[in-house]
């Protein structure tokens, strides 16, 4: 007897299902704070009140102390500060939903795992080769860029999805989610490997006790902010100091919460461990506050006009970064869809055709966060050169999210004329079946 080939973007498990879809409806609303805050600054670096906008940005706030073997230099401007603090809470909401997807979500199946995994290392290796291929020649440290085009933005992308499409399965939804969220992993690795310009090896030690420390607690289920959080705190004031960027403390802080409950706490069936009540806690944190936040400081480029735009996308660092986000992602995640089904026993679920695909790929495109955060960290915050790799993503990421837009809404219109089918079939039937649905292929 011979097993049915395993689908494509089929539909999850119930459980999970729901817990996406309470996860999808925060990171929407995330992502219109987040468009809203670099649209804001977008407007107000390019308005006769542009001084004040970078004297906001630019003002240093924290002491620099010097304390022997470990310095702190956390006399950070609110830019910086937005960087490498608000977005340690990003990654560590990040970190959380990862470690739960692959312990007790449906990645926790290797068969479920291999798509995301598959087509977030193609959407990160294309984009990245493509950069470089348009560099090869420009010199002058612009390859150090590479990795800027291979980061998605989940909450931006979420957010342009829930614009434009009511009908598109909900298994799509999911898959962006859970491609963005390895794709964030990957991002942040990366970060930690080929970002880090000097290494202080005591502060890095030193950052072991207190995260040490954070993972006993966590795993007895501790649930003190009055103790969490400081040893939070100097984890990532730790790290700062070491010269690993201090996003990474984020995502290592996540990784030692417990997922599900100990089996002397009765086994995972007794229930969820603690890392769902944190996520629930510091999501709505991160996705309304944290990344809107660093997008308002982070967005703000003058452009200077049509000839300052086109003077920024003349630098060839610019063009590879819009080539990456558009056709790099584009092709490297249909490339690794395709390759899963065409090497493994999975297939597309029948309900779904490959522009289906095809648009979720180019959804994928909208780099925004991630993407200039690694943009300031490859050539130096406020140089002229990060201020072309703005323009670049800020171009990217709409032209993406337009070619997107317009090939999904075309799908969103198959599918709502397929369920109004459906629909007036039910009527006629007195019996709905809604697992029943005509090819959506072509």
């Amino acid at each position: 007897m011979t097993s049915s080939p395993a689908r494509l973007f089929s539909r999850g498990s119930y459980p999970e299902a729901t817990r996406i879809a309470e996860v999808l409806r925060r990171e929407t609303v995330g992502g219109v704070l987040l468009m809203v805050g670099a649209l804001v600054a977008l407007v107000w670096a390019n308005s006769p009140w542009s001084a004040a906008y970078e004297s906001l940005r630019d003002l240093e706030v924290g002491p620099h102390l010097d304390l022997g073997p470990v310095p702190l230099h956390l006399d950070l401007t609110l830019g910086t500060w937005a960087a490498d603090g608000l977005l340690a809470v990003f990654f560590f909401v990040v970190g959380l939903e990862l470690k739960r997807e692959f312990v007790a979500g449906d990645l926790r199946e290797p068969r479920r795992a291999v798509l995301p995994v598959a087509a977030a290392v193609g959407g990160m290796i294309v984009p990245a080769a493509l950069f470089t291929l348009v560099n090869l020649r420009t010199g002058d440290g612009a390859l150090s860029g590479w990795a800027i085009p291979t980061a998605t933005d989940i909450a931006f992308a979420l957010a342009v999805l829930a614009v434009i499409s009511t009908h598109l399965p909900t298994a799509l939804r999911t898959f962006l989610l859970t491609l963005a969220v390895v794709d964030d992993l990957l991002a942040i690795t990366v970060i930690a490997v080929f970002y880090t310009s000097s290494l202080a090896v005591t502060p890095l030690l030193l950052a072991l006790l207190p995260l040490a420390a954070f993972g006993v607690l966590v795993q007895k289920r501790i649930r003190s902010w009055w103790l969490l959080v400081p040893l939070a705190v100097v984890t990532w004031v730790l790290m700062h100091e070491s010269g690993v960027h201090a996003t990474v403390a984020g995502v290592l802080l996540a990784f030692t919460v417990p997922v599900v409950r100990s089996q002397a706490a009765g086994g995972p069936d007794a229930g969820p461990g603690l890392a769902e009540h944190l996520e629930h806690r510091l999501r709505p944190l991160s996705a309304g506050f944290a990344v809107p936040v660093f997008a308002f400081f982070a967005a703000g480029v003058t452009i200077g006009g049509f000839s300052g735009l086109g003077a920024s996308l003349s630098d060839p660092v610019a063009i590879g970064i819009v080539v990456g986000l558009v056709a790099g992602k584009t092709i490297g995640i249909t490339a690794a869809t395709w390759l899963v089904s065409r090497f493994t026993r999975a297939q597309l679920d029948e309900s779904l055709g490959w522009p289906d695909v095809i648009g979720l790929a180019m959804l994928a495109g909208i780099g925004f966060t991630v993407s200039l955060l690694i943009g300031a960290l490859a050539y130096g915050e406020g140089s002229v050169r990060d201020e072309h790799v703005k323009v670049g993503v800020l171009v990217g990421t709409l032209t993406a999210a337009l070619l997107a837009s317009v090939l999904l809404r075309i799908r969103d219109r198959r599918y709502r004329l397929i369920a109004e089918q459906e629909t007036r079939d039910a009527d006629a039937d007195g019996v709905p079946d809604v697992y029943q649905r005509p090819s959506a292929e072509g």
